[in-house]
């Protein structure tokens, strides 16, 4: 790491006192991003990065330090468009659920998302005057639905930078393996025949590629293995439940082991597929450590 690079580090744990829970490593890891951010950035349009990461990786985190250093160091503006905050509305996925497959009520696989939506709202970020207002909708987890339009984020005239984050962001449908069997008990027991996995493959195929190739820049982050994934999903769940304070309720560590399994073969492809589309990847261990193990030039500069 260069003098430049620590002294960044430096002044992002800074700013992030108080306000965002960082430590040494991601700080680095967010002073790479905001290095490659700035590269594609010019005055006509938003630069564009995605952020891809399983459940509780730290996307939200080190986008919210990414966002900070950036408008604060640099005097730029981000918007930060989150993949899970354009889940479907609980109704729609319980029409997906008697159509399609009943595993379409669980959020978070393709398909279960709104693209239009985002994809509409990328267009206005993109296209914005400065006194043109683009809102877009904000998913309450703890509810299973959308936030009522009072609480959805807002933003005021053209960012510089639009991060988009998620969990599967940058994955396409062609590096998932064929369909041999379940890999998990959630598919044996719910999806022997692959019908749902195909389902939802067909969705990312179709929907989310066009989304993908809107990015500049790729960042992703790999876990250890799923273990690790259902460990950080349920200090996620712990921390929305303090948020919320006394009476909410969420789910239980079952819950969310459940829960991953929904999203397992598709993580486990986005992981062994980093190394083809990412500009930088990082490996996060079970103590929050981010250890950057790639870095490729940045294809549209």
């Amino acid at each position: 790491m260069t003098l430049d690079a620590v002294d960044l580090s430096d002044q992002l744990l800074d700013l992030a006192k108080g306000h965002i829970p960082a430590n040494r490593s991601s700080a680095a890891l967010v002073a790479r991003m905001m290095t490659l951010a700035l590269k594609p950035m010019n005055s006509a349009y938003p630069a564009m990065l995605g952020l891809s990461g399983s459940q509780g990786s730290g996307k939200s985190t080190l986008s919210a330090l990414l966002k900070l250093g950036l408008e604060q160091l640099e005097g730029k503006r981000v918007a930060i468009l989150a993949l899970d905050d354009f889940y479907l509305p609980r109704a729609e996925r319980l029409n997906l659920a008697a159509q399609v497959h009943p595993l379409c009520i669980t959020r978070g696989v393709p398909g279960t998302h709104d693209v239009p939506a985002m994809l509409t709202t990328i267009s206005r970020l993109l296209m914005a005057r400065s006194g043109d207002t683009t809102r877009w909708p904000r998913f309450d987890k703890l509810r299973d639905d959308r936030a009522d339009k009072a609480d959805w984020f807002e933003l005021t005239g053209r960012p510089d930078l639009i991060i988009v984050e998620g969990w599967c962001v940058g994955l396409t449908a062609d590096r998932i393996p064929s369909w041999t069997g379940p890999i998990n008990a959630l598919e044996l027991a719910d999806d022997p025949d692959g019908v749902w996995i195909s389902w939802a493959q067909q969705q990312l195929r179709d929907h989310y590629a066009v989304l993908w190739k809107m990015m500049d820049v790729m960042v992703g982050i790999r876990l250890p293995d799923i273990e690790t994934v259902i460990a950080s999903r349920l200090l996620q769940e712990q921390g929305m439940l303090a948020h919320k304070g006394p009476g909410a309720t969420g789910m239980s560590e079952a819950e969310i082991a459940r829960f991953v399994q929904h999203y397992e073969r598709f993580t486990r492809a986005l992981w062994a597929s980093l190394p083809d589309f990412a500009d930088i990847i990082a490996d996060r261990d079970g103590d929050f450590a981010y250890r950057e193990v790639a870095l490729h030039p940045i294809q549209n500069p």
